[in-house]
């Protein structure tokens, strides 16, 4: 009997697009080292998710690349990239590391804490935005920045950050 058609299985959870996906990071590491590809495996889960990671998508990881739970629950705490709890459409990450704080950065983060009326890790009413606040994005030369969704934001004033923000959906 296989892991996956065993009743108490999570392994469901992940969806076949998810999984050959997941393969396809596997295959990228030696076959006794399929465990290094947990990064990869818990950011493919979220986005199947919407953005975040319930406590059993976290154990349907573990599980296909036969890792203890625990390991990949510490790694999903561990880094500010994983969502442990629903998040808006649009994630807003604002680096409050060195080089950001040191050029702004906690400007930028109270004048999105007032634009969105939201602290960090909170999200916004009606569900548009999260607000987080994040270590080093590895943009320090661009500083103050932050990461909605996806794409870096550098150099960042109030200005800058509305008109950003005025784009989204």
């Amino acid at each position: 009997m296989n892991a996956q058609s065993r009743p108490d299985s999570k392994i469901g959870l992940l969806s076949v697009p998810s999984r050959t996906e997941i393969d396809r990071e596997i295959a990228k590491y030696p076959p006794d080292r399929k465990r290094a590809a947990v990064m990869a495996a818990l950011r493919i889960a979220q986005e199947q998710n919407g953005g975040w990671l319930p406590a059993d998508l976290i154990e349907a990881v573990a599980e296909y690349l036969e890792m203890p739970a625990i390991a990949v629950h510490e790694v999903a705490t561990f880094y500010t990239m994983y969502d442990l709890k629903p998040v808006g459409r649009h994630k807003v990450c604002v680096c409050t590391n060195i080089s950001c704080l040191l050029n702004g950065s906690h400007r930028i983060m109270n004048h999105l804490e007032t634009r969105l009326g939201i602290k960090p890790g909170e999200t916004s009413a009606g569900g548009k935005f999260t607000l987080k606040e994040v270590e080093c994005l590895g943009a320090c030369g661009g500083a103050p920045m932050m990461m909605v969704d996806k794409t870096y934001h550098e150099h960042l004033t109030p200005e800058k950050v509305d008109e950003i923000l005025d784009k989204l959906e």
